[in-house]
């Protein structure tokens, strides 16, 4: 006889969990990973949710998410119906987030969010959480649009990038990104429902299960933001060498290989190039890939272009990562830097002569970005900026005074955003 479905083995004197709680359980875990471990979402969901089928497994994915997108405005209503406030890493706090992102955001019903969350809480804690839980809902609780802001973000990016960015970006977290392809030829678009932003690029209408769509089978296309294209675009077409530094999951390689590049990629994690060699034989692309620590790896010979799209703090994907605005700290930015740095003097050893350097990230911190530049031009007086031009990106985006392209929140909202961003095209002269 099969065990009935999502209910989990329990010990001996204890009831298994009833359908729903699993989810629960691992969306718990989840945000527990995120906000007391600092783990970052995508790493935390295979132990978060192991064991789960898929659907269960992305019901986890999703409250978690939307729980630490609207997290600021779910603590200020669980704050405002108790005495006194709830440590921060109370069960109880998790919990009613939980249950309230459900009920307020995901559109469940009162009755099961809150039932398939309090199995999760013991002893007194559960009273307190469905009362809680009760008053709000009693009171027409709601959750504000767009969201807000966790305070030290706002604070750090206000600082920078003034009151319109912390507006446009509480709008860009409020809305699902949208899903945008690279394709690997002009000749051979699919026949899908979107808009092309730059030739080679479709922005799709709505979202769909991704190995269903026209294409795919047949590797036309991959799925990449569009701020996420630009770097490698920049560099442009060619038949010389290329490196693609970090180059996992491996869109800019397949960019740079599409537009006749002899590509070298190279990242530390081999796990995550398991994708790139996937999509590599899926577009019938070619290109040398190797797992290798850049600090430690060195190329046999310069090449014509390099790509650097260096590891960092990954504050300008927010809209897809909103783990971000919570574990993210200073210290982080400043540890990221200084490993930018490292990476950049090295990777501009790896230039020819006359060659193009490309450097990026995804970023919102100018410590990542034009601090980081300004830095680099210091201490390589072999290089000057090539100056990214108007043309060469969508309408509506324009490079800054120096040459470089700063992407922000706001930019493009009309056809869906893109994530931030930091580019910087260099010529080596010496």
């Amino acid at each position: 006889m099969n065990k009935p479905p999502n209910r989990r083995r329990a010990p001996r004197g204890q009831e298994p969990d009833a359908p729903g709680v699993p989810a629960r359980r691992a969306a718990l875990k989840l945000l527990d990973a995120v906000l007391r471990r600092g783990l970052a979402l995508e790493q935390a969901l295979d132990s978060a949710a192991q064991g789960l089928p898929p659907k269960d497994r992305g019901l986890a994915h999703a409250i978690a998410a939307e729980a630490l997108r609207r997290l600021p405005d779910l603590d200020a209503l669980i704050d405002s119906a108790t005495q006194r406030d709830l440590p921060d890493d109370a069960k109880a706090r998790f919990a009613l987030r939980i249950a309230l992102v459900q009920a307020l955001a995901l559109g469940t019903p009162g009755h099961a969010a809150i039932a398939t969350v309090l199995p999760l809480v013991d002893g007194g804690p559960r009273k307190l959480v469905h009362g809680v839980f009760g008053t709000l809902l009693r009171q027409g609780a709601t959750l504000p649009e767009p969201p807000t802001l966790p305070d030290p973000v706002a604070l750090r990016w206000h600082a920078t990038w003034g009151d319109q960015m912390i507006e446009d970006a509480e709008r860009a977290i409020a809305v699902p990104p949208p899903l945008d392809l690279t394709l690997r030829d002009l000749a051979r678009a699919p026949d899908l429902a979107g808009r092309s932003l730059l030739p080679g690029h479709l922005r799709l209408d709505e979202k769909a299960a991704i190995p269903t769509l026209e294409g795919y089978a047949e590797g036309d296309w991959w799925v990449q933001d569009l701020a996420a294209s630009l770097p490698a675009r920049l560099i442009g077409k060619g038949t010389g060498t290329a490196l693609d530094l970090c180059a996992a999951p491996g869109g800019k390689t397949l960019q740079l290989a599409a537009a006749g590049w002899q590509v070298t990629a190279v990242d530390v994690s081999e796990s995550r190039l398991a994708r790139l060699y996937e999509n590599l034989e899926r577009t019938a692309l070619g290109a040398q890939v190797i797992a290798a620590d850049l600090l430690q790896w060195q190329p046999a010979a310069p090449a014509d272009a390099v790509l650097l799209d260096a590891p960092c703090s990954a504050t300008g994907i927010f809209r897809r990562h909103p783990d971000v605005l919570h574990r993210v700290r200073p210290s982080l930015i400043a540890e990221m830097a200084e490993l930018q740095a490292r990476l950049l003097a090295r990777a501009a050893a790896w230039v020819k002569p006359g060659g193009t350097l490309v450097f990026s990230t995804c970023s919102l911190e100018p410590q990542e970005g034009e601090a980081q530049l300004e830095r680099f031009l210091t201490e390589q007086s072999g290089f000057a900026i090539d100056p990214i031009r108007a043309d060469e990106l969508p309408q509506g985006i324009v490079p800054q005074d120096d040459g470089t392209l700063r992407l922000l929140p706001g930019m493009l909202a009309e056809q869906g955003g893109l994530d931030g961003f930091f580019i910087a095209r260099l010529r080596r002269v010496d």
